[in-house]
């Protein structure tokens, strides 16, 4: 069963809006303009292998959860949708599917090579960051970022830019990993995937930075904001609705309305 968690906020420090998903993690980067550069020059070096990779480890079904998830956001057919860090479209894709035409939805991404990933699936794809969407107000049903909140440099821009972009009442979904509650569950995932994904990536990678990807993408996890605070900073772009259904205990799934 999922776990549920709506917005509550008794703690001010502990749900306080937060800016940076993040501390600076001083082994890749060393500011948040650092970061910037680094995360992007990593996603170029990765692009080729990035779907390849994410195949092996979601054992083939990666697609079908992130088409659920997108339903139980409420993506429906005929909505205009815009996905955030489209990447190589791996959650446009499934949207595409569902709202029934692959010309109603949109993807954006600073990465020159995940863009090109992404372009073969017919998508409109646009050059840009989530700080400052290239969009006019009011112009989705639906936003959605997937497993890219980490990622980010200022979340309290990016949920300001996702408010403006939505029509009143449109939908945001936000999927991303959370690390589990408790040492063992924490220590097995931390082995999974700084270890054992890496192994793998190295396998069947062909890009020498994309073990790296993985590498980090356990460290940015490990090192997040906790949910609370992520809710906290949707609530102060001024969304409502808020929650965060959590399924296999580590996989979030934000949802709020604007």
């Amino acid at each position: 069963m999922p776990t549920i968690v709506s917005m509550q906020l008794p703690r001010p420090l502990a749900d306080a809006p937060v800016r940076d998903p993040h501390p600076v993690l001083s082994e890749y980067y060393s500011s948040a303009e650092g970061k910037q550069r680094f995360v992007q020059r990593l996603f170029d070096a990765s692009a080729g292998d990035y779907d390849r990779v994410d195949r092996v480890l979601a054992f083939g079904t990666g697609s079908r959860y992130r088409r659920e998830a997108l339903r139980r956001a409420g993506l429906a057919p005929g909505m205009r949708m815009l996905d955030v860090a489209v990447g190589t479209g791996l959650v446009a894709k499934e949207a595409a599917h569902i709202v029934g035409d692959v010309g109603r939805v949109t993807g954006v991404d600073p990465s020159p090579g995940m863009i090109s990933g992404a372009a073969a699936g017919r998508l409109a794809l646009v050059r840009g960051r989530a700080e400052a969407l290239p969009f006019a107000a009011d112009s989705f049903d639906f936003v959605a970022l997937g497993f890219a909140l980490r990622h980010l440099v200022d979340l309290e821009k990016v949920f300001l830019e996702f408010r403006r972009v939505l029509k009143p009442g449109g939908r945001l979904l936000v999927l991303e990993i959370t690390r589990p509650e408790g040492r063992i569950a924490t220590a097995l995932l931390r082995t999974y995937l700084r270890g054992i994904v890496p192994f793998i990536a190295r396998l069947v990678g062909r890009g020498e930075y994309t073990p790296m990807l993985y590498r980090y993408y356990w460290d940015t996890i490990e090192a997040c904001a906790p949910p609370d605070r992520v809710m906290a900073t949707m609530a102060a772009a001024g969304f409502g609705r808020i929650s965060n259904q959590r399924q296999l205990g580590i996989l979030s799934e934000y949802c709020a309305s604007a």
